[in-house]
């Protein structure tokens, strides 16, 4: 048995099958209501330290309303920022990475902040009162790194610290040493027509990988399980088949895959996926480590993206098998938009009925509960007739 133990698991429990209400997936005012109070208020990944190796490099990070960027100061501290100017509201810093040498440049009207945030100086700063370089600075976001990962939160929420929040996964994780790895090139990121919860929905299960994901099926189907955890984290794990190889992708991954000398033998030859609150899951093979999440734009739009990363020092054989892990992953990303696709746009229909969950999608479930204990509105079966989601979902909070 792996380190995490597949507590809670039993098929036949007495719990409640059916997932969110329908409305839940449609709604312009449920989605504001679910960005202010679930994904802004816990934590989310930007990237890696190793995105950002040198002093002056920066990545930036949209949810919602908000703008962040994450950039390396000259003293080697990693800083999260509004990417705001405090002189009228520009983007400080622009595009999905970039460098600045020892400064940021607002490039609306040139005013300059040091990387640590602190204002070095207003352009024409004659037009000016003195301006006061902390009052005046960027105005600073909190931020956790965690086994190499950049963490950051727009408000303060019920997650407590990263460290304290993904402690159940610590020991699984840290034989691949993440902390380490460095960035393979291999962002990805696209728009899809659905709602975010319809993507995390799809993610949060293993019952579908024997029917609608061959490549995985032939690589661990068989061995493939999931655990739900407390405050929304839930795990899935699947051990390579000792006769995988009938899909050419998989038969040529298993020639080359086990990963580095020094990975732990358990570990040479699983997948494992590890949920985190409420959008996101850092991956591990044996030879790469990514992450991806869901990041809402409209009750029919998400941004989903995605950044792998590799160990330091890579052979050939560490290479191929990259190379194959992700050809299996990317085909199983196509074939779970199909899914998500096909779920999101069923919730319109006058037939459906809501869900009707297995026991093998407790996945599933625990997230939906995680969601009502935060938002107790999304209980209501239909959407309730009101122009304030907000204050009915506070009152039926303190109820």
């Amino acid at each position: 048995m792996d380190r995490m133990e597949r507590k809670g698991n039993d098929a036949g429990q007495d719990w409640d099958r059916r997932g969110l209400p329908a409305w839940t997936y449609h709604s312009a005012a449920m989605l504001k209501l679910e960005t202010e109070e679930a994904m802004l208020t816990h934590w989310q990944i930007v990237g890696h330290v190793n995105d950002i190796a040198k002093n002056g490099d920066y990545l930036t990070f949209d949810l919602g309303d908000e703008r962040a960027f994450v950039v390396r100061g000259d003293d080697g501290t990693v800083r999260a920022f509004h990417n705001l100017c405090r002189h009228r509201g520009s983007r400080v810093v622009t595009g999905d990475k970039g460098h600045c040498k020892h400064a940021l440049v607002c490039p609306f009207h040139g005013w300059v902040y040091n990387l640590n945030g602190t204002l070095r100086g207003a352009a024409r700063p004659q037009s000016y009162p003195p301006l006061d370089k902390h009052a005046f600075g960027l105005k600073p976001i909190e931020s956790e790194i965690w086994q190499g990962f950049i963490f950051l939160r727009f408000k303060a929420g019920p997650q407590g610290s990263v460290a304290d929040y993904l402690s159940p996964y610590l020991e699984d994780v840290a034989p691949h040493r993440m902390e380490t790895m460095v960035p393979a090139g291999t962002n990805w990121g696209q728009e899809l027509p659905v709602n975010w919860k319809s993507v995390r929905d799809v993610d949060n299960e293993g019952y579908h990988v024997a029917m609608a994901h061959p490549a995985l099926q032939d690589l661990y189907g068989s061995t493939y399980y999931d655990v739900s955890l407390p405050g929304g984290l839930n795990v899935s794990k699947g051990t390579f088949q000792p006769h995988a190889g009938r899909r050419w992708s998989v038969r040529n991954y298993l020639k080359w895959a086990g990963g580095p000398s020094w990975l732990p033998a358990e570990r040479r030859n699983l997948w494992a996926y590890y949920g985190i609150f409420p959008n996101a899951v850092i991956i591990t093979t044996p030879e790469t480590v990514q992450f991806y999440q869901e990041l809402p734009i409209a009750p029919d739009r998400t941004r989903v993206r995605g950044m792998i990363y590799r160990y330091p020092e890579e052979d050939r054989a560490l290479r191929m098998a990259r190379y194959l892990s992700y050809r299996i992953d990317r085909e199983t990303v196509e074939e779970d938009i199909q899914l998500s696709t096909w779920s999101n746009e069923s919730m319109k229909s006058s037939a459906f009925d809501g869900f009707y969950l297995s026991d093998l999608e407790k996945g599933v479930r625990a997230h939906h509960d995680e969601l009502r204990q935060l938002l107790p509105v999304m209980k209501l079966d239909k959407a309730p007739q009101t122009d304030d989601l907000e204050a009915l979902n506070a009152r039926m909070r303190r109820a």
